[in-house]
């Protein structure tokens, strides 16, 4: 079993940065790729990013490119998700998972309960 746990959420005005944090706890945190997804209101849950086990490889939505970044700390047993120029189509709940290294959520085998992130004009 994987505990995830997001912080870092908030809100912010459109142009302004986050960034949130998964802290896990459990099973090795180094063997799982992780990623994050969000889900606006009235939407579906959609991929945002993932990482490797290791951090050396990471994958985005377009929506996201150039703006948010991803990364881990396997030491810490922690992931990152740094958000830049931040959108009011970014506004959303957040979610971290473990699983395997996929833009499906059908990959991730443990989820957290998410962090509201809500952007603001």
């Amino acid at each position: 079993q994987v505990q995830l746990v997001e912080s870092g959420g908030g809100l912010v005005q459109a142009g302004g940065s986050l960034r949130l944090s998964c802290a896990a706890s459990g099973r090795t945190f180094g063997t799982f790729a992780m990623g994050w997804f969000r889900q606006a209101p009235g939407k579906e849950r959609e991929f945002v990013a993932s990482i490797t086990w290791s951090g050396s490889s990471q994958y985005y939505a377009d929506s996201v490119k150039g703006r948010f970044t991803i990364s881990r700390d396997n030491a810490k047993s922690t992931m990152y998700l740094q958000m830049n120029n931040l959108k009011l189509e970014d506004t959303g709940v957040y979610y971290c998972a473990a699983g395997s290294w996929t833009n499906r959520s059908i990959g991730y085998d443990y989820w957290g309960q998410g962090t509201q992130v809500t952007v603001a004009s």
